[in-house]
């Protein structure tokens, strides 16, 4: 996989974490730098074609820009085994309690306690293109697959280089 080095940081620090809830830290476009490069692009591509001076006059583009800035000022999320996430993440904390890596490994998900916020946190992410391991499975070969696919998938194709 060649992933273009300015764009690498990001993603290579959460590629390889599934959150406690089985979401894909490799996959947001927050954590993987793929929001980043895509605000950098508008701005690149509204300055560089001076749209200012001859794009829609409906558009404040002052603002636009002003909008983009704050976007590139976010931090990027690290991923929830690193600090990212939310502090107060019931499954951060089930899964610490348990020793176990992510929801996927709990012998008890039928009768937890945290299951609506489970699916609900998983099925937000599905429905906004993120991947979600469901079930106790091998974290490297769907980190492998979970790769491939996004190479080729909008946005998340443009962290990587085109060879």
């Amino acid at each position: 996989m060649m992933i273009g080095t300015k764009k690498a940081k990001a993603f290579e620090n959460v590629h390889m974490q599934i959150g406690a809830c089985g979401i894909w830290c490799g996959s947001c476009v927050v954590g993987n730098g793929t929001l980043r490069e895509l605000t950098k692009n508008y701005r690149t591509i509204i300055e560089t074609y001076g749209l200012v001076e001859w794009g829609p006059k409906d558009i404040n583009f002052e603002e636009f820009l002003k909008g983009l800035n704050s976007i590139q000022e976010m931090p990027l999320c690290p991923g929830c085994h690193k600090g990212g996430g939310r502090d107060d993440c019931e499954m951060k904390t089930c899964t610490s309690q348990r020793h176990i890596n992510d929801c996927s490994y709990c012998s008890d998900i039928k009768q937890c306690e945290n299951i609506d916020i489970l699916q609900h946190m998983r099925s937000g992410a599905l429905k906004a293109g993120l991947f979600v391991k469901a079930e106790d499975a091998d974290d490297r070969a769907l980190i492998e697959k979970w790769t491939a696919s996004l190479k080729n998938t909008w946005p998340h194709a443009i962290l990587f280089d085109q060879v």
